[in-house]
This record gives C-alpha cells, sequence and structure tokens, in this order.
C-alpha cells in the first residue's frame, strides 16, 4: 500500500513540474527565454528546438536575444518564429535575431489570468484523477485481503491528505503566476 501512495505522490509531482514549465512559457510581458521552448526549426531533417541551435539570452526586460550557432539558421529559426502562435515579430541583422516583448494591455493580462487559471483546474482534476485511481488500487488489495480495513482507511486519508496539498500547491503557484502578470 505504500507503494500505491509513493507512486501515487511521485506522479501528483510531475503534474506540478510541467504545469510549472508551462507556466514559464507564458509569455508575461517580460522576456523570457521559456518562450521559445515549444518553437522547432528543421536542422538537418530533424525539427530541432532554437535553444540547441543557439545561445539564447535575456538582454533587456523585455528583449531576447537569438545568436544561432550556424550563421545559415538565422532565416529559418526567423520563420519558425513568425509561423509560431507567440505573437512577436523577430528583427534580425543577419546574425542575431531580436525579439522585442511589448507592454501586456490590461485585456491581454485577463486573458492570461484566465488561461493561468484553466491550467492550474486542469492540473487539479490530473491529480484526482491519481487519486482516484490509487483509492481503487488500495480498494482492491483491500478486497483481497492484502490489507486490513483500518489499513485502507489509513490509507485512504494519507491519499486524501497529499491530495489536497498538492491542490494547495498548484493554488499557490497560481496566485504567485497571475500576481506577477497582473502586477507588470
Amino acid at each position: 500500500m505504500k507503494q500505491v501512495i509513493s507512486n501515487a505522490d511521485q506522479k501528483m509531482n510531475k503534474i506540478i513540474n510541467a504545469l510549472t514549465k508551462e507556466y514559464a512559457s507564458v509569455r508575461a510581458g517580460r522576456a523570457n527565454p521559456a518562450v521559445l521552448d515549444k518553437i522547432t526549426v528543421s536542422y538537418w531533417g530533424a525539427d530541432t528546438p532554437i535553444n540547441q541551435l543557439a545561445a539564447v539570452s535575456v538582454t533587456e526586460a523585455r528583449t531576447l536575444t537569438i545568436q544561432p550557432w550556424d550563421g545559415s539558421l538565422c532565416r529559418p529559426i526567423e520563420k519558425a518564429i513568425q509561423a509560431s502562435d507567440i505573437g512577436i515579430n523577430p528583427q534580425s541583422d543577419g546574425r542575431t535575431i531580436r525579439l522585442t516583448f511589448p507592454p501586456l494591455t490590461e485585456e491581454r493580462r485577463r486573458l492570461l489570468t484566465k488561461d493561468i487559471s484553466k491550467m492550474a483546474e486542469e492540473s487539479k482534476v490530473a491529480i484526482r484523477s491519481i487519486r482516484r485511481d490509487a483509492m481503487d488500487k488500495i480498494k482492491a488489495l483491500k478486497k483481497s485481503n492484502s490489507i486490513t480495513e483500518d489499513d485502507q482507511k489509513n490509507g485512504e486519508k494519507n491519499l486524501q491528505d497529499i491530495t489536497d496539498k498538492k491542490c494547495k500547491e498548484i493554488d499557490s503557484i497560481c496566485a504567485a503566476k497571475v500576481k506577477e502578470i497582473m502586477s507588470i
């Protein structure tokens, strides 16, 4: 039974880590290299992330600079950024690409906070799904007489406590991201 609870806890931690990564890629008015994580460029027949083809750095609060290691990649990287959904037009001098992030409007901030809240809710649903699966496994252990009824009750309570803790953690991560976006 401890193994079931431990596995559920690990899966819940993975969901929280995925949510944190997802939040890092949300464009919040500041330059953040994580917004480029999902953008790939075809390089020698393979789709390769930009951060593996170039040095990406934050030069100013709202400016990202991309310096490809291979000069011939400047144009393909530029096209990939234009084709993506980040909504920023790159400026290139042939060797370096600059992305200037415009300040967010109030309406855009509100939309971003809705998206962030939706992501948090989806993560909490996934955590509850993990709890449900673990509860089913604990009940199956009880049915096969591998554990006692007291062990089952303790395991279910323990699992519920872990679930509540993870949901509160998601809420606090969400609140911090909303505060960051609304304060820009």
